[in-house]
Formats: C-alpha cells, structure tokens, sequence
C-alpha cells in the first residue's frame, strides 16, 4: 500500500482523513500514484492535474522521502521508502511570501 498524505482542502473535498492509503498497479511512480487517488476520490480529478493534459496544477508540489519531486517525470519510479509504505507521498499545497 501506497501512503498519501493530503493538504486539508482536498482532505475536505475527499472527505477523508490526512493520510490515505492506496492499491497502485504495477510500477509507483508519480503517476500511478496520482491515477490510483483519482480513482478512488473521483471527486479529486482536476484539483491535482489539468483534466485534459493531466499536467501538474501550478501550486501543488510533491514530496518523496523527503525530497521534492514536482519537477521529475511523472513516470520516474518513486524512491523504495514510498514504495514499501514506509514513508509517504506527500502532496502540498505551494505557499507564497518571504
């Protein structure tokens, strides 16, 4: 199992709690990983990705193992650590100011 923590809004939008856990199919990448949250949350599609393109939206960032992995191709294989549930994928959402 996958684990997912979520930022409060889409916590509220899911109605689900901070952390879920996820069945991903085959390899976990970013994503699967995003795949396998849509379709249990439908009501998620388009607040993570863009509908049509399943791009990234502009202030959700994404954390593996500590690191941030917004920016690697969605299809680069997760760290170990998320893989095998001990740590979990992190969606955050993008805070402006200095």
């Amino acid at each position: 199992m996958i684990r997912v923590v979520l930022p409060l809004h889409l916590q509220t939008l899911a109605t689900c709690g901070r952390e879920v856990e996820l069945r991903v199919e085959g390899t976990v990448t970013q994503r699967s990983v995003l795949d396998a949250l849509e379709a249990r949350f439908p009501m998620l599609r388009g607040t993570v990705r863009e509908h049509e393109t399943l791009k990234r939206r502009p202030r959700v960032r994404f954390f593996a193992d500590g690191e941030d992995v917004t920016h690697d191709s969605p299809d680069k294989v997760l760290p170990h650590a998320i893989v095998s549930g001990q740590q979990p994928f992190m969606i955050v959402g993008a805070i402006a100011g200095g």
